[in-house]
């Protein structure tokens, strides 16, 4: 019975994993940019929650609202940001669009450190229902039963979004060759600016369920969970969305494993060095394809 808490467990936190991992994937398929200001939109999210959810409240409003309202904001902001600080640097070279990307992270964690200040704040329980019983001696938290199906709707949602639908199509294009889908017709700028909002906003949702789970909210609480994420999507193969999912998901489900029969302060050790064996054989990820360059 408490291998299967702990599988749960695992799986609730590989799911947000899952979450922010699908907005790196996608955003390095199509620009081939590790966007490392995506963990910090974590922490965004978190905070427009945290201030949104009193004004609904007290507006009698249903505090859930808040999610959308997280959403909407994040992926405004991707969108700002990427217009802004990444548009521009197009044909770069790599190394100077990381360090824009690593800029943009310092400069939302310090902002944020300056309008709330850098102490954690609690984060308001608006998810606190009736657990599901399963058993006399089993229960699931309604946070914990509510970021599985949620995180996997949204996943399976995302996939059909990707393959069937023309925006969809269109950055699949744009991901296979920018030059040739302009050529066709497709909207480069805006298909790009489209997948930064669908990134940004899928953070924002990681974000409430993360908070709701652990109820507290801090400027640099999107580092580690950022990089956490980042390392589910190359775990999976980066650029794959069917990856960033898997990743996420045994990713967290190792974490939860170790910490549970191993040492809690070992689960980072355990995670990585997983990581470094899969990429030994496979350095593509687990879905991950090698790709041939042109000469």
């Amino acid at each position: 019975m408490d291998l299967i808490k702990q599988l749960i467990n695992g799986i609730q936190v590989g799911s947000i994993y899952a979450l922010v991992a699908l907005g790196y994937t996608m955003v390095y398929g199509i620009v081939k940019l590790i966007n490392f200001a995506h963990g910090d939109f974590i922490m965004v999210g978190g905070y427009v929650a945290l201030t949104v959810i009193p004004v609904l409240v007290s507006a009698g409003l249903s505090p859930w609202l808040c999610i959308i309202v997280a959403i909407l904001f994040c992926a405004l902001l991707g969108m700002a940001t990427e217009r802004v600080a990444y548009k521009p640097l197009r044909g770069a070279p790599k190394i100077s669009v990381l360090i824009t990307a690593i800029g943009v992270s310092l400069f939302l964690q310090n902002l944020f450190m300056l309008i709330f200040s850098p102490n954690p704040k609690p984060f308001p329980n608006f998810l606190d229902y009736p657990p599901l019983a399963l058993g006399e001696n089993f229960q699931i938290s309604f946070v914990t039963l509510l970021t599985i199906l949620l995180s996997l709707i949204i996943m399976v949602g995302l996939q059909f979004f990707i393959q069937k639908t023309k925006m969809g199509k269109s950055m699949r294009a744009v991901s296979e060759d920018p030059g040739a889908a302009q050529l066709m017709g497709i909207n480069v700028n805006r298909t790009i600016s489209v997948t930064f909002a669908i990134g940004s906003g899928l953070a924002a949702v990681a974000s409430v369920l993360y908070c709701s789970a652990y109820p507290l909210v801090e400027p640099t609480m999107g580092s580690v969970l950022g990089l956490r994420a980042f390392i589910a999507a190359v775990f999976g193969g980066i650029g794959m969305i069917p990856g960033a999912m898997v990743g996420g998901l045994l990713m967290g489900v190792v974490e939860s494993l170790t910490k549970a029969y191993i040492s809690s302060q070992m689960s980072d050790a355990v995670v990585y060095g997983i990581l470094i064996l899969v990429l030994l054989v496979k350095p593509t990820g687990l879905f991950g394809k090698n790709v041939r360059e042109k000469v």
